[in-house]
């Protein structure tokens, strides 16, 4: 009798340890779709910003207009885009093109006093820093929910559930860099 008592709290351990796992690893994979949901808000208000300012940069700098194709056809790819990794690489491009076309209004002296263009400097600017929250919060999520998955005894039970790591949304070197914007023509 004292056995059957023993293997009984053994297995209802067991199985509790299995609910309490599993219900973290769901809490943890949803945390990191929150994450994810909080980054996409953030690229879609400022892919819905950048014609607005493609077009008042236009006004005023019409001859630029390899500026204008190349944003126009990275912000294109960056909404059409679905999954995490392919999207971080597509946001990075357009990211690249904002900076050059931010550079071209920079030569533009009317333009930089334009309160139109002012205001939708600023909108992207604020844009911008909510999207950096965005993205450290949901790349302290990935990082919480890969830890997880990746430490024993957890790591049974996310492989037996089909758990797989997930990729942090970061910016490589080149989106960093200062764009380089050929102003030959320009006014001044």
């Amino acid at each position: 009798m004292k056995t059957e008592w023993v293997v009984f709290a053994g297995l209802a351990a067991v199985s509790g340890y299995v609910i309490l796992a599993f219900n973290a690893l769901v809490r943890a994979r949803n945390l990191v779709r929150e994450g994810w949901s909080g980054i996409d808000v953030q690229l879609r208000r400022r892919a819905d910003l950048i014609p607005n300012l493609v077009q008042t940069v236009k006004a005023y700098a019409s001859h630029e207009h390899n500026v204008f194709v190349d944003i126009v056809a990275r912000r294109n790819a960056a909404v059409t885009t679905v999954a995490t990794a392919e999207k971080a690489v597509a946001e990075q491009a357009l990211q690249g093109s904002l900076g050059r076309l931010i550079a071209v209004a920079e030569a533009y002296p009317a333009l930089k006093a334009d309160q139109n263009f002012l205001k939708l400097q600023e909108q992207l600017s604020e844009i911008e820093e909510q999207l950096q929250m965005a993205r450290r919060y949901f790349n302290g999520t990935v990082r919480d929910f890969n830890i997880r998955i990746q430490s024993f005894p957890d790591l049974l039970l996310a492989r037996a559930f089909g758990y797989r790591e997930e990729h942090f949304f970061q910016a490589d070197a080149a989106s960093a860099a200062v764009p380089v914007v050929n102003l030959q023509g320009a006014p001044s």
